[in-house]
């Protein structure tokens, strides 16, 4: 009889990531590669000569010439060609998905230890050519006498030339991410006041962490930035309140402002996955958690909210596993905007929601807010798209890492096209 291999039990450590900074701000100067290079060397610098088994790198708005970013990344950094290397994409939870699928893949002989991570170049968004007008340069390119030339470029229309200019849009709906949040949170009567001061502790929070020195080895410094530029220490609840609403101008009824939502923004970020036998490698006091669970869901964002699925995901993880909220000592939830964090906790205290439209049965109790995001979320942080997962992780698994043995977390991020995902951690 043939015996099974037991799949080893997978680990995160925290890794390192760059300051983030608004779009066309202090990292404006570096494109994706250059965003990513100085965060991978500075992850193999901590292996003192060893080297991860392979790698998964992500980026949500990719540049036009690069078919794997992750290698391309690797090799401008220096590292061992050696290392199997391979890009995903799950638009805001790109890097989180790049773990569950790196733990995935884990073994006990030649997959010990991923490097994973992510990033985004907001500020260098590369501007294409219309399908129309690429279509035509490449049938141009294939003309061969001067007679052809002439009379292919004669067939140009004006109205077929044209740019391709990325937004960020959902492709089925045509709407922004705050387009679709304002109606959810219209939905869910979620009022401007509760995401103003949602997000006035996310800022609180982040200045705190940041004076405390939490994020010092966490972060490493790239050129003039030093630190995180969005987070603001003079930001108040009045100066939140005066700020117009930025996605319904029209209605008189827009809650969402550029203080409750977070901003474009740049930045590159890693963690490790692993196995116990691989986090080895690593310095003895990176901090590092046991990866119990995860979850990935999918809804239909025609129907419900675009950005809904971890209030689908999250019970059904805690189901699974015998859980209630109050089980969970620590919650890192992204904040695409405060709305979106305000109506997954509401929807996941209605009981009939979590029946009815994520079949959850089992009671899952008050959620407790005062444990989210201690150390600031992504309205206050930034959001590089591609970046957020291996931020959100490693900031997780650092504060856990500190917490009794056996404290659980719960870390979730929303995703563009009505996905998102979940994992549970515990403290060794």
């Amino acid at each position: 009889m043939t015996k099974k291999n037991t799949p080893p039990q997978p680990w995160i450590a925290s890794g390192v990531r760059t300051p983030f900074a608004k779009v066309d701000g202090a990292l404006a100067g570096h494109d994706a590669i250059g965003l990513s290079v100085p965060v991978v060397q500075a992850m193999l610098q901590r292996l003192d000569g060893a080297a991860p088994d392979f790698a998964v790198w992500g980026s949500v708005v990719p540049n036009l010439t690069w078919s794997n970013l992750a290698r391309e990344v690797l090799m401008e950094a220096g590292a061992p060609a050696t290392i199997t290397a391979f890009s995903t994409v799950m638009a805001c939870s790109t890097s989180m998905i790049g773990a569950i699928e790196a733990a995935g893949m884990l073994n006990d002989s030649s997959r010990q230890l991923a490097l994973v991570g992510g990033v985004e170049s907001m500020s260098r968004v590369q501007i294409g050519l219309g399908q129309t007008l690429s279509d035509w340069l490449r049938k141009f390119q294939k003309t061969k006498t001067t007679g052809e030339k002439l009379q292919h470029i004669a067939s140009l229309k004006l109205a077929d030339v044209g740019l391709y200019i990325p937004s960020v849009t959902n492709r089925t709906t045509g709407k922004s991410m705050g387009e679709h949040t304002e109606i959810t949170a219209k939905e869910w009567n979620i009022p401007r006041a509760a995401q103003d001061e949602s997000a006035l502790s996310s800022h609180k929070n982040s200045v705190a962490a940041w004076e405390r020195g939490f994020f010092d080895d966490l972060v490493i410094p790239l050129g003039e930035a030093k630190r995180d530029g969005i987070p603001r220490k003079d930001t108040t609840l009045e100066k939140l309140g005066k700020l117009p609403p930025a996605f319904d101008r029209s209605s008189g009824k827009g809650t969402l402002s550029a203080g409750n939502s977070s901003p474009l923004t740049d930045g590159a970020a890693a963690i490790w996955v692993g196995t116990e036998a691989g986090l080895s490698k690593l310095p003895r006091d990176t901090p590092r958690v046991k990866l119990v669970d995860w979850e990935i869901a999918a809804i239909d964002f025609r129907h419900e909210g675009l950005l809904m699925a971890p209030a689908f995901a999250i019970p059904r993880l805690l189901e699974r596993q015998g859980l209630t909220y109050n089980d969970i000592g620590l919650w890192e939830i992204h904040e695409a905007f405060s709305a979106q964090v305000l109506f997954h906790i509401k929807a996941m205290e209605d009981v009939a929601f979590l029946r009815e439209k994520a079949g959850v049965k089992a009671v899952m109790g008050t959620f407790p807010r005062e444990r989210v995001n201690p150390n600031g979320g992504s309205v206050a942080i930034g959001h590089p798209f591609g970046a957020t997962g291996a931020r959100i992780l490693s900031q997780a698994v650092k504060e856990l890492a500190a917490m009794p043995s056996g404290t659980l977390a719960i870390v979730s991020i929303c995703a563009d096209g009505g996905q998102g995902s979940v994992v549970l951690l515990e403290a060794a």
